[in-house]
C-alpha cells in the first residue's frame, strides 16, 4: 500500500492528473469533460516528461563527450542519482515526509496568505528525500522525524512559490500560475542580477537579426545551430575513437553530434507541447479547487512552464549557466577543494528558467548575466551542502538545484547546534 501511495505522488502526470480530476468534480463539470480534462492533463505532464527525457538523453552524451575530451574528474549534481541512492535506505521516511508534507502544503494554502499548491511531484520527492537523510543523519527518528519532516517540507513547498511569484507575474502577465520548481533561489538571484545590469537592454524576444539571418528568428532552429556548434566542439574534444565506440555505435562522429544537437531542439519543442497542453486544463481545473478547498489557490509548476514566454532566453540562459559553471569548476580547482564538474541537465533546466527570470528584470543582459551568476551559485552549493548530507555526502554526486542547496545547508548546522 505505502508503495503505490509512492508511486502516485512520485508521479508527476498522476498526481496531477489527480488534482485536475477533483478541481472538474468539484465544479459539477458533466462525465465526459472531467473525463476529457483528466486525460488530456495527464497527457501534456508524459508529453513533457518525454521532452524532458530526449533532452538529458542528448545531454548525458555531451556530459560523457565533455569529460572524456577536457580530462576532469570530480562530483556531477544530479538529483535522480542521489534519490535514487537514498531511496534504498530512507525509502518509508521519504514517502511518510512527502504525504504528510503535501497535506500540510494545503492546510498552509488553506489558512495563510501562501495560498500555493506545490504541484511538481518529483521534486516534492527529492526534497522529501533530502530532509529524511539530514534529518535520520542528525539524530531524529521515527514519528519525531516524520512530523518534522512533514513540517518543513509543506512549509518550503508553499513559501519558494511565493518568492518567485513578483517576477511570475512579470513574465507571464498574470497571477494565475505560480512557479514550482526547487530552484528559486537562483532563478530570483537572475532577476535581481536583471534589475542590476539591464536598464534599457531589449528582451531576448526582441533581437534583431539581420535579413538574410531571419531564420534565426526560429528558436527550433537557432537552438538545433547553437547545440550543434557545442557538440562538434566536444566531440573533436573527445576525439573520433571515443564517441565511435562508446556513444554512437560506430556512426561517424560529426554526423552524430549533429544529430544529437538536432534532437536536442526536438526534445525542447516537446516540452513546449507539453507545456500548452498542461496550462489549458489545469488552470481551469485548478479553480474548482480554489473555490471549494482553498479560495484563491495558484497551482505552481515546474520550471518549463515559463520557456514558451521567453524561447530565447532559454537557450541564452543554458548556455550562459554552462558557462558559469565551468568557471565555477576552475575556481574550486584553484582552491584544491570538491570539483564540481558542471552537470549538463541542471545548466539546462535551471539554466534556462534563469534565462527567462533574468530577461523579465533586465532583457538581454539580465538573461545574460543573470543565468551565469545562476550557474556559479549552483556550482558552489553543493559543496557546502555534502557535508550535511551524512553517509550520502559521500557519493559521487550530489543534489544539483539551489534550493536544495540552501534548505539542506540551513538545516544540517541547525541540527548540528541544537542536537551535537
Amino acid at each position: 500500500m505505502l508503495k503505490l501511495i509512492l508511486d502516485i505522488l512520485s508521479v508527476p502526470a498522476i498526481l496531477v492528473g489527480l488534482i485536475a480530476m477533483i478541481g472538474l468534480i468539484a465544479q459539477k463539470k458533466s462525465t465526459s469533460d472531467i473525463f476529457k480534462g483528466t486525460i488530456k492533463t495527464i497527457l501534456g505532464f508524459i508529453v513533457l516528461g518525454g521532452g524532458a527525457g530526449i533532452i538529458v538523453g542528448t545531454l548525458n552524451h555531451f556530459g560523457a563527450m565533455f569529460q572524456a575530451g577536457f580530462k576532469v574528474q570530480g562530483v556531477v549534481p544530479n538529483n535522480e542519482a542521489i534519490v535514487a541512492m537514498a531511496l534504498k535506505t530512507y525509502g518509508t521516511q521519504t514517502a511518510l515526509i512527502m504525504a504528510f508534507g503535501m497535506v500540510v502544503n494545503i492546510l498552509i494554502a488553506r489558512f495563510t496568505k501562501l495560498k500555493y499548491i506545490f504541484l511538481t511531484g518529483h521534486h516534492t520527492l527529492y526534497m522529501a528525500c533530502m530532509i529524511g537523510a539530514i534529518l535520520v543523519s542528525g539524530g531524529l527518528k521515527g514519528t519525531a522525524l516524520v512530523i518534522t519532516g512533514s513540517i518543513l517540507l509543506g512549509f518550503v513547498m508553499a513559501i519558494f512559490p511565493a518568492i518567485a511569484q513578483p517576477t511570475m507575474r512579470r513574465i507571464t502577465g498574470t497571477d494565475e500560475v505560480a512557479f514550482g520548481h526547487f530552484g528559486t533561489v537562483g532563478y530570483v538571484l537572475s532577476a535581481w542580477v536583471g534589475k542590476l545590469v539591464g536598464k534599457n537592454s531589449k528582451s531576448t524576444e526582441e533581437i534583431d537579426f539581420p535579413q538574410g539571418l531571419g531564420f534565426l528568428r526560429d528558436s527550433s532552429v537557432s537552438i538545433s545551430l547553437t547545440m550543434g556548434v557545442l557538440y562538434i566542439i566536444v566531440a573533436i574534444a573527445s576525439g573520433e575513437n571515443f564517441v565511435e565506440a562508446n556513444l554512437s555505435g560506430g556512426q561517424n562522429f560529426i554526423i552524430f553530434s549533429i544529430l544529437q544537437a538536432i534532437t536536442f531542439a526536438g526534445g525542447v519543442y516537446i516540452i513546449l507541447a507539453g507545456v500548452r497542453l498542461i496550462l489549458a486544463e489545469i488552470i481551469p481545473a485548478f479553480t474548482g479547487i480554489a473555490m471549494k478547498i482553498v479560495p484563491n489557490a495558484k497551482p505552481a509548476l515546474d520550471c518549463p512552464v515559463v520557456y514558451p514566454y521567453a524561447p530565447n532566453a532559454v537557450l541564452i540562459g543554458f548556455l550562459s549557466s554552462f558557462l558559469g559553471g565551468i568557471v565555477g569548476m576552475f575556481i574550486l580547482i584553484a582552491m584544491n577543494s570538491t570539483i564540481i564538474l558542471p552537470g549538463v541537465v541542471p545548466h539546462f533546466f535551471c539554466g534556462a528558467t534563469a534565462g527567462v527570470f533574468g530577461n523579465a528584470t533586465g532583457g538581454k543582459k539580465g538573461a545574460f548575466l543573470g543565468a551565469f551568476v545562476h550557474g556559479l551559485l549552483i556550482t558552489f552549493l553543493p559543496v557546502l551542502l555534502m557535508p550535511t548530507l551524512g553517509n550520502l555526502g559521500f557519493a559521487n554526486t550530489t543534489f544539483s538545484d539551489a534550493d536544495f542547496g540552501v534548505v539542506g545547508i540551513l538545516l544540517g548546522n541547525v541540527l548540528r547546534l541544537f542536537i551535537h
